[in-house]
């Protein structure tokens, strides 16, 4: 793993915990702590499990800096959790969602992210922008999820973008997070489906055969 990537990475897991802790204004809020424990158990397996070169790729896709887009996604993330900490330590507007639905949401959270590490060993192209890696040797993955739907990685980052919130116990936290960013996922993951089924050799046989962009049965 590149040293950028450890780098980055404790960037913003700290960037993280001073988000939630510094605007919440008290570090007696226990949710907080499980969230952050998955983040720092995600990053380590990621470190331990993930393809060094797949790391550089997704930091410099193709060698450049990623698009504005997803640094800008970056920055609502933190704001995401701004807004959680206010709502939570401070101002309370919206914290009433149950201690039960926080404990789905932490299980969907982790849940989710593990199956996005899953997604990205088995897939050693998954690159953070669109773009046929013929620099890399791009060919169609088939194995693992991707036996089931074509998109497994907006799948899970679409329950990151729900269960976010829900796990941090705030409905508004929830609601700024996934305003903006579901519709940016679902016209990603359009948008790369019709790429790779113009451009990547293979890739229009292998959505014959796999049907399911995102959810089995549904679409």
């Amino acid at each position: 793993m590149p040293v950028s990537a450890y780098v980055q990475s404790t960037v913003f897991f700290l960037l993280a915990a001073a988000a939630l802790f510094a605007s919440a204004g008290t570090f007696a809020i226990a949710v907080f702590w499980v969230y952050l424990a998955i983040l720092a158990a995600i990053f380590v397996a990621s470190f331990l499990w993930l393809d060094p070169d797949l790391a550089r790729e997704r930091m410099r896709p193709g060698g450049k800096k990623p698009p504005l887009a997803l640094r800008l996604f970056s920055g609502v993330m933190v704001l995401h959790w701004i807004i959680a900490g206010l709502d939570r330590g401070r101002f309370h507007w919206s914290d009433t969602v149950p201690p039960w639905l926080q404990v789905l949401g932490l299980i969907a959270l982790a849940g989710s992210y593990a199956f996005c590490i899953w997604t990205m060993r088995v897939n050693r192209f998954f690159s953070s922008v669109v773009r046929i890696q013929s620099d890399r040797g791009q060919y169609v993955v088939t194995t693992g999820p991707y036996a089931v739907i074509r998109h497994p990685g907006y799948f899970a980052g679409i329950v990151v973008v729900l269960a976010s919130g829900v796990a941090l116990g705030s409905w508004i936290a929830t609601a700024f997070l996934a305003v903006p960013t579901l519709p940016f996922l679902l016209y990603r993951a359009i948008t790369e489906d019709r790429i790779l089924q113009a451009q990547l050799s293979g890739y229009r046989d292998y959505a014959g055969r796999v049907r399911w962009r995102l959810i089995p049965g549904i679409w």
